[in-house]
């Protein structure tokens, strides 16, 4: 089980997450930048059980410096996978607040070692300075919420292969690089949360990803995912 703990350092959140000091004029954003600081909570890989006491009272949410994390979301055994890195915008303890009328069952793990900025109530007092900022929080946001309406269509693929290929090619553009071999995508994702996130059996997926990997589209070279070719649109794999 990962077990949180607090940094005795604060992070500077906008020179973490330079895209956030982007909305800031420049004028104001050297200041806002060594002003909006807040306490950093490291994560080991493993299980994350979720402790409210890291997010006291007046927390807006917590911001995903580096690292990588699952959020499984499972009713009547099935489960739902997201998969979350640098950028995004969590408030974990959110569902357990809600009333739901359905049996849901929520977990984390944390794939990576992880760092993540806890944007309390000290943060957002700095923070409100810069209106300019709310704006940014709220793209972070947004911008997760698109990404996961993203692998929703990619999981109505009807093959799984080609499913794979698209989610790949989707988590490409957001932490990919380009070398002379192909898309390089440094993710360390097992098959058993593959398959959580395209909706599939573990076997299927293992399946799957050998019949791509035949074609040369898609393969594992025990660090890296390496994809060929270009970002699949409508397909079909024969």
């Amino acid at each position: 089980m990962s077990v949180g703990t607090l940094s005795p350092t604060l992070c500077h959140v906008l020179r973490e997450v330079p895209e956030l000091a982007e909305w800031v004029p420049s004028g104001p954003r050297d200041r806002a930048i060594s002003e909006c600081v807040a306490p950093e909570l490291r994560l080991a890989p493993g299980s994350w059980e979720v402790e409210r006491s890291v997010a006291p009272d007046g927390t807006i949410g917590l911001l995903v410096l580096s690292g990588l994390m699952v959020r499984r979301v499972g009713i009547d055994g099935r489960t739902g996978a997201e998969l979350l890195g640098e950028g995004d915008l969590l408030r974990p303890w959110q569902l357990e607040l809600d009333d739901s009328t359905l049996p849901l069952k929520t977990s984390w793990s944390v794939v990576e070692p992880t760092r993540i900025a806890v944007l309390d109530e000290t943060f957002m007092a700095k923070a409100a300075r810069y209106p300019e900022l709310v704006g940014a929080l709220l793209a972070l946001a947004i911008e997760r919420s698109r990404n996961f309406a993203v692998q929703l269509a990619i999981i109505h693929q009807a093959r799984v292969d080609i499913r794979l290929r698209m989610l790949l090619w989707h988590f490409a553009s957001r932490w990919g690089r380009v070398r002379p071999d192909g898309t390089v995508l440094p993710l360390r994702l097992t098959h058993a949360v593959l398959a959580d996130l395209v909706a599939a059996r573990r076997p299927t997926v293992t399946s799957a990803l050998t019949r791509l990997s035949k074609l040369g589209l898609v393969r594992f070279d025990g660090e890296v995912w390496v994809l060929s070719g270009g970002p699949p649109g409508e397909l079909a794999v024969d």
